[in-house]
């Protein structure tokens, strides 16, 4: 197998992993379980990234994307409630 196989071989192989974890983010019932899909969807994309040879971009999107926006939206689930308010 030529670096050109190995190549496409994995851009596949990424690319079915963002749809697999794309899907299951929106698919999950509970928010946590969502939340950590974007995670790895996230760590998948910086993994494409670093695979175009854009490590600079890669670095920024597993900081941001991956820790940082998984932190916040942990903590907005974490201080919200599950409680139905009707008026």
């Amino acid at each position: 197998m030529n670096f050109g196989e190995l190549f496409w071989a994995l851009q596949v192989l990424v690319g079915l992993g963002l749809l697999i974890s794309a899907i299951a983010a929106v698919r999950f019932k509970n928010l946590i379980s969502a939340v950590i899909a974007m995670a790895v969807f996230s760590l998948i994309l910086s993994l494409e990234f670093y695979v175009l040879q854009a490590p600079d971009v890669a670095i920024a999107e597993a900081g941001v994307g991956a820790c940082l926006t998984t932190a916040m939206y942990l903590l907005a689930i974490k201080n919200t409630t599950d409680e139905e308010v009707i008026e």
